[in-house]
């Protein structure tokens, strides 16, 4: 089908115009709302990880720093058996960054692309897809780490040896 070249030029908008219409269609989003669920859904997983923490002080024996690392674990085990079972998306299309900033987020993360991606083998699905997002993770988190700690450097040591 042929078409005319004023149908063209009626169709035709500029960048700008285009900017302009597609802002005045955008339907509005409620911020405030968002942000209360984020709220709610972070902090009730903080509030899990203290309850966790409390637990195994109160019954492993340990210390609060000891209690940290299995607090972690058990989170991250939560997130991924939730998001095995469709739970932890659900929650997170409710919640919105309140499930992605802690560390059941990347774990979420991490999970959802090894059970995206398991179909295409161990190593070339799930431990690649998996590891594209977690070797990002890592090596922003090591530079930053070496970059606190050399400002830390810096400061206390007044940059004397």
């Amino acid at each position: 089908m042929l078409v005319s070249s004023a149908t063209k030029k009626r169709f035709h908008i500029t960048p700008k115009e285009y900017q302009t219409l597609a802002k005045q269609k955008e339907p509005a989003r409620p911020v405030l709302a968002n942000c209360l669920r984020a709220f709610l859904v972070g902090g009730t997983i903080c509030v899990i990880g203290q309850v966790i923490t409390t637990l195994f002080v109160a019954y492993a024996g340990m210390t609060k720093e000891q209690a940290g690392i299995p607090t972690v674990v058990s989170l991250i085990f939560l997130s991924v058996v939730l998001t095995s079972l469709g739970v932890y998306d659900k929650i997170a299309q409710w919640a919105g960054a309140g499930t992605a900033v802690p560390v059941t987020g990347f774990a979420n993360s991490m999970s959802s692309a090894a059970i995206e991606h398991r179909s295409e083998g161990i190593v070339l699905g799930v431990a690649t897809r998996m590891f594209k997002l977690a070797g990002a993770v890592v090596v922003f988190g090591t530079v930053a780490a070496f970059v606190v700690a050399l400002v830390h450097w810096l400061i206390g040591t007044g940059g004397q040896s």
